[in-house]
């Protein structure tokens, strides 16, 4: 297992760097704020200098602990961040399927915190939800994580101790895990690429705005400032004339809901939520990406050499396109390759799912606004003594989810993955999904196989609606 930690660039457009930000003297606000700054992407590349060192006992050394992040030029003070090994995002956690990842994971911060593999079907114990799945981890102490992950895939890692994660995650602890197939696929480039966003004062500091009320029983906390990898967007990346790219796409930004859309290339989406899929075309070349969701996608760089293929990011209507990445060709072409890329299947997961045979209970998300949130009438606060669903072990499972608030619900399956189930039929959609995003009025329905035994979360993916309530959990076994 490798841990890698992204590039960092002192070009002339100043990308953000940790610890000891520099920036050189004609840079400006503006400059610094994300016009055309260089930012890093991981690619298949070995451990990079400067990646923890393996300890005699083959454990890798992760640490949450405090650092900096400059959003304004000197003389302003670098803010005050968090991070995990001293990189925002943290290192690429990189391992093949079938090897044992070993992590002595450290918390070097003021307060409890966990290591949460929220998109990894792991064994309960290990998958990181403090007070739930294990306990919390203490300032000052440390812990030993070791399991091997049971499905290839992109990932996520991030808090999960309660009503501090919104603070953590948005100042900075979140990172990428990628758990590659046992054969690689037919790609030339395999880019990964982990959104954030960033609010600050005018004095550059981060925000702590992460517990208003107003907040986190509305849309939750969004950031100004809109980061790839560790800088201001949009990253810029080279690929060869007809290069096939494999581009992998997270989400971190705490609350964050985007369409992504793509121009330049016909792309098709292989994967979701760390799951492969049937290959299929996004809608008008878009899809909506919203809090912890990733997606993988493979499309061919045009033949042209200098033409772009670019990932913009569009809000809300009538508000501007924002340029998220941008690939150029560039070098030697690739010679044309007779079909499209697609992932091998996950064997692991079910073919078919009796929905006959179902046990089906109701997620009802209430509240906002003036009132915090509540699942089913309960308010989370903490893990309550008494499960949402009791699902015996191999069981199929229905949940339907209804977002009864004004806001977006982002629902988070832990544990698990499911299949987001037709509204007129008993047909899915081709594609597996652990978190959903609900509109306001709407009910989803999604169905499962209750295969992995314990305590799992049935919580938003938006740590400030956790915190306003959004939460509850499920017993398989």
């Amino acid at each position: 297992m490798t841990i890698i930690r992204p590039d960092r660039f002192d070009g002339a457009h100043g990308a953000a760097r940790h610890d000891t930000p520099r920036l050189g003297p004609a840079a400006t606000r503006r400059a610094f704020l994300g016009c055309g700054l260089a930012a890093a992407a991981w690619g298949l590349a070995p451990a990079k200098a400067g990646a923890p060192a393996s300890q005699p006992d083959g454990f890798m050394a992760l640490e949450a602990a405090p650092s900096r992040l400059a959003f304004l030029p000197p003389p302003a003070d670098a803010a005050a961040a968090v991070a995990y090994s001293g990189a925002i995002p943290g290192p690429l956690l990189r391992l093949k399927k079938g090897e044992e990842l070993k992590l002595r994971f450290s918390n070097k911060l003021a307060e409890p915190t966990t290591l949460c593999f929220a998109g990894l079907r792991t064994a309960n114990a290990v998958a990181g939800y403090g007070g739930l799945t294990g306990p919390r981890l203490a300032p000052g102490a440390s812990a030993d994580i070791r399991f091997a992950p049971p499905d290839p895939g992109f990932n996520l890692y991030f808090p999960h101790a309660g009503a501090t994660d919104a603070g953590q995650q948005g100042r900075g602890l979140f990172g990428p895990i990628i758990v590659d197939e046992a054969e690689k696929p037919d790609v030339d480039e395999d880019f990964v690429v982990v959104l954030s966003d960033w609010s600050f004062d005018d004095k550059g500091q981060i925000k702590n705005d992460f517990s208003d009320p107003t907040l986190a029983r509305g849309a939750g906390r969004r950031g100004s400032l809109v980061f790839a990898n560790d800088g201001g967007a949009p990253l810029r990346l080279q690929a060869r004339p007809g290069a096939r790219v494999r581009m992998r796409l997270g989400n971190a930004a705490t609350a964050r809901l985007t369409n992504v859309g793509i121009d330049g290339a016909t792309t098709l989406i292989v994967a979701v939520d760390g799951q492969p899929c049937e290959p299929f075309e996004p809608l008008r070349n878009q899809f909506p990406m919203g809090p912890g969701a990733r997606f993988e996608l493979v499309f061919d760089m045009p033949r042209q050499a200098g033409a772009t293929v670019t990932f913009v990011l569009r809000w809300e209507a009538g508000a501007p396109d924002v340029p998220f990445v941008a690939i150029t060709s560039d070098g030697d072409p690739v010679a044309p390759r007779s079909g499209p890329a697609r992932l091998p299947p996950n064997p692991a997961l079910p073919a078919e799912i009796a929905l006959e045979a179902a046990r089906s209970f109701d997620v009802v998300v209430t509240g906002g606004g003036a009132a915090p949130f509540a699942v089913n009438g309960v308010t989370f606060a903490d893990w309550s003594p008494k499960p949402l669903a009791l699902v015996p072990r191999g069981a199929p499972a229905v949940f339907a989810f209804a977002n009864k608030t004004a806001v977006v619900q982002a629902m988070r399956l832990g544990g698990h993955v499911a299949r987001l189930l037709h509204s007129m039929d008993d047909g899915w959609e081709p594609y597996w999904r652990d978190t959903l995003l609900i509109q306001p009025g709407r009910t989803l329905h999604v169905a499962f196989i209750a295969d992995n035994p314990g305590k799992w979360p049935i919580e938003s993916a938006i740590p400030e609606h956790r915190a306003a309530g959004v939460g509850a959990w499920f017993q398989v076994g």
